[in-house]
């Protein structure tokens, strides 16, 4: 009798247990806002920026240093954690630009226009999709940088998961390290076969 007692006022104290719902509104960037892949200071990198709310991990959201690579995030099916949200900075708001590093310019990933394609690179030196609210200026931008404009759904794989030949930081420097970089070359055909 006590232990059907017990259980009875366990199974009450669970059906009075209220889920609360995890709260995934962006996080405003700090110093310590740290790449998921790169893990680098996002405030160094210049372009917009990403950040994914993962289910169980309340306020510690996975950064990201190029939009890019959040759209690579979201396409990999190794995932541990449910994705609850996605971020990305709007390129179009006002104040925003390249090198200002957009701090609190965020809207949902799905919600956003995306130049793809184009000559805009990232701060991590690779091709960038570039994040808008505002169709029109997504347009705007898709016609001074080339690219097409695309939903998130829309945007190709190959745009975000094939390796990409790096945009220097000084084309010209005599001390780049043509051997790593073929060794990068060649790891990057062999998991691309």
């Amino acid at each position: 009798m006590r232990t059907a007692l017990i259980a009875l006022a366990l199974t009450m104290l669970m059906a009075c247990k209220e889920d609360v719902a995890q709260d995934t509104t962006p996080v405003p960037l700090t110093e310590d806002s740290i790449g998921h892949f790169c893990q680098m200071s996002l405030l160094e990198h210049d372009g917009p920026k990403g950040q994914i709310h993962l289910e169980g991990l309340p306020g510690t959201p996975l950064y990201f240093s190029q939009v890019r690579d959040l759209v690579a995030y979201l396409r990999m099916p190794e995932q541990s954690h449910v994705i609850l949200a996605a971020w990305v900075n709007d390129m179009g708001a006002p104040g925003a630009s390249w090198d200002a590093r957009a701090k609190n310019s965020w809207i949902a990933a799905e919600d956003a226009m995306f130049v793809v394609g184009g000559r805009a690179v990232g701060g991590m030196g690779a091709p960038e999709v570039v994040p808008f609210l505002d169709p029109d200026k997504a347009a705007a931008f898709a016609n001074a940088n080339g690219g097409q404009v695309l939903r998130l759904a829309e945007i190709p794989d190959s745009a975000v998961l094939t390796p990409v030949d790096l945009v220097p930081a000084n084309p010209d420097s005599e001390t780049a390290d043509t051997d790593f970089t073929e060794r990068l070359r060649g790891l990057s055909r062999t998991l691309g076969e």
